[in-house]
């Protein structure tokens, strides 16, 4: 083999392991969990399939964005995580990619989100710089507001609109708008419980949480206003959608999931914060999202 093509072989070798350790850093595998928002607001709009087309480019919308938001939030706290005990082994503060690897991969993922919306509609098109800004922006709110729970669950309730706009060229119906408050006020809540584990890192590094200004036990009551609060709103979409008894029983069970999760946590004991915070909230989307689907089936 000449020395050029072992060294292209290296160069090869390497943006491959980068790529590798990257979808490792943005936890790639977990968009399955926040997918069947994206799929809700995108079955409730067609009331019904959409489409091949429009499935497929939701799908490519909604991973590109969720992966972007994560290498923006890992790039932009970098120095902080290098210092905070609980997040010293992530990729980068370990030394594992670049900050360079990171933001030239983070483009690439804007890229194709912004490719998937030229797809979908002029309308998607249009709402792409305002749902970017947020993308960004909320990585820095924890350097000023201790609302920056409620901000990371309006970027990602923007899932749903999003998709409503996707199928339909519109946001006038009411039911997007309840489901993106349905999804602000559950992610608020239960990142206010993984917050609990930050507290005196935040307080120590000036960082701003309902933790590190409140405390703790206020902390995990304020998610469990947040979590009636998402019971509440889901609710509401069903009763404006005119959805049958299975979204009904769905219902129940999300919250009998929600009380579950936030009895998981106590402000002493926060040793199961990751099973509160990944399984349980994974089987609730798609819980969420497999009740309206069979509520609307039933209600045609």
């Amino acid at each position: 083999m000449r020395r050029t093509d072992f060294r292209r072989d290296r160069r090869d070798c390497g943006i491959i392991r980068q790529a590798r350790v990257f979808l490792e850093m943005v936890k790639f595998e977990h968009t399955v969990f926040a997918l069947p928002f994206a799929y809700l607001g995108m079955v409730l709009a067609a009331h019904g399939w959409p489409g091949w087309p429009a499935f497929i480019w939701i799908t490519v919308a909604m991973a590109a964005a969720r992966t972007f938001a994560f290498a923006v939030n890992r790039w932009v706290d970098r120095r902080y995580d290098a210092r905070n005990p609980r997040t010293q082994d992530r990729p980068l503060p370990q030394g594992r990619i670049t900050p360079r690897a990171v933001a030239g991969m983070a483009f690439a993922t804007l890229v194709l989100l912004t490719l998937a919306a030229w797809q979908l509609n002029r309308f998607v098109l249009t709402l792409l710089p305002g749902a970017v800004l947020l993308l960004v922006g909320y990585s820095y709110t924890k350097r000023f507001t201790w609302a920056s729970h409620w901000v990371l669950g309006i970027t990602d309730g923007m899932a749903v609109p999003g998709a409503w706009a996707a199928v339909t060229g519109s946001l006038a119906h009411p039911a997007p708008w309840l489901l993106w408050l349905t999804v602000t006020f559950w992610m608020a809540g239960f990142d206010m419980i993984y917050a609990c584990q930050d507290t005196e890192f935040d307080r120590g590094e000036g960082l701003h949480s309902v933790p590190a200004r409140f405390g703790n036990a206020t902390a995990l009551r304020w998610a469990r206003i947040n979590h009636a609060l998402t019971v509440a709103m889901l609710a509401a979409t069903g009763w404006t959608l005119g959805l049958a008894w299975p979204f009904w029983i769905g219902i129940v069970a999300v919250a009998a999931l929600l009380w579950w999760e936030n009895s998981l946590v106590k402000p002493d004991d926060l040793s199961r914060v990751n099973l509160a915070f990944f399984d349980v909230n994974g089987y609730i989307s798609v819980l969420i999202f497999i009740a309206a689907w069979a509520g609307l089936a039933a209600a045609l």
